[in-house]
């Protein structure tokens, strides 16, 4: 039986852990050099090309795998950063956090994730636990910061201007501006609004946003057609009761423009169920643009927040920062954009609203969604 060069040289047994030094002893190398090419560190400029090469396929063949708990002690580094969410499983939570992902990904960096849902004294602890465990930063997102963190930090959605702390924000002005300038250009004037839960970083901001605009744009905010949501769901049950809420008022309204998308599909079911089309009775419009939102039946209306993209922004802002290849700055703005589907249209002329009546004292929970 012939034998295999790989075993007669380096000593390796099949199920043994391969380390540095067995894939130096294969070669004939002292393991700083093996190490070093691996590494693609300062020291691997000495090494001859040719080596480089037989140090890389030597590492492959024998499926090497870095030990990367001794790496840390020895350099210090993790190489891991901790990502701080209110929630992972919704739209939003798992657009921005794919985004984190990528951008890690390529970068040789590890995350750790935990979820807070907004109580103040579990976030305060995790962020404990995660620096316990060698994280070098954090990235938080729909949280909110109210002091300094002891490691360099970027808030997805943070507003709260605090020392070391960077936020990636949405124009959310310019968010309002574009949702209800397309509104009144299609005739709207009686336009209720879904307000977000409190407890979302983005619900004051936006919210200030929207009636500071329909102010300039002269559109009235009229509480009778405000309702708030209270539940911190992730389904589309979110925006049924308050859709139910407002249809219970019995005011005029041609449009709704709900706090997100997930908010919004849900009125959108309240809506048909009172009898109303959409968009033919009642435009709605939502905000973030999940993928849900173009799926919808009809296509939903949207502000589309870059959410992947504002992940990858935040995970590049925070490594610079680690590894000093950029100065911290308070706060980076994101452009939103508009995307027109069918879920707007034009104000009709009358408002009929069939089936109100039944609707409004039918149970808030009686459609499954």
């Amino acid at each position: 039986m012939p034998t295999n060069p790989i075993k007669k040289k380096s000593g390796f047994v099949a199920g043994q852990r391969v380390t540095l030094k067995t894939v130096a002893n294969h070669l004939g190398l002292t393991p700083g050099t093996v190490s070093a090419a691996l590494n693609d560190s300062a020291a691997a400029r000495s090494i001859p090309e040719h080596t480089k090469k037989r140090i890389l396929q030597a590492a492959k063949d024998l499926n090497y795998r870095p030990n990367y708990f001794a790496r840390s002690l020895r350099i210090q580094r993790t190489y891991t950063i901790g990502v701080i969410a209110e929630e992972i499983g919704d739209a939003y939570g798992s657009m921005v956090i794919s985004g984190i992902e990528e951008y890690l990904r390529k970068h040789d960096f590890f995350f750790l994730t935990v979820i807070h849902r907004h109580d103040p004294k579990l976030l305060h602890t995790y962020a404990q636990m995660l620096v316990a465990r060698g994280v070098e930063g954090f990235i938080t997102t729909d949280t909110s910061i109210t002091e300094k963190l002891e490691l360099p930090t970027i808030a997805i959605a943070g507003h709260r201007h605090v020392e070391g702390v960077t936020n990636v924000v949405l124009d959310h002005k310019l968010a309002a501006r574009l949702a209800l300038t397309h509104l009144a250009d299609l005739g709207h004037k009686d336009i209720a609004f879904l307000k977000g839960h409190p407890s979302s970083s983005d619900s004051a901001v936006r919210w200030a946003a929207v009636c500071e605009t329909a102010d300039e744009l002269g559109l009235c905010v009229r509480p009778e057609l405000t309702v708030q949501i209270e539940s911190t769901v992730s389904t589309p049950q979110v925006g049924y009761p308050p859709a139910k809420e407002l249809l219970a008022r019995n005011q005029h309204f041609t449009a709704l423009f709900a706090y997100n998308d997930i908010s919004a599909i849900g009125a959108i079911w309240a809506l048909n169920e009172a009898g109303l089309r959409v968009p033919e009775d009642v435009s709605v419009l939502g905000f973030d643009d999940v993928p849900a939102a173009a799926f919808n039946n009809p296509g939903l209306t949207t502000v589309r927040q870059p959410l992947e993209r504002m992940g990858q922004i935040a995970a590049k802002t925070l490594l610079d920062l680690i590894e000093g290849k950029a100065e911290y700055v308070p706060e980076i703005a994101i452009e939103p954009e508009f995307v027109v589907r069918a879920s707007t249209g034009r104000a009709p002329a009358q408002f009929a609203r069939p089936a109100i009546a039944a609707a409004a004292v039918r149970s808030p929970t009686s459609h499954r969604f």
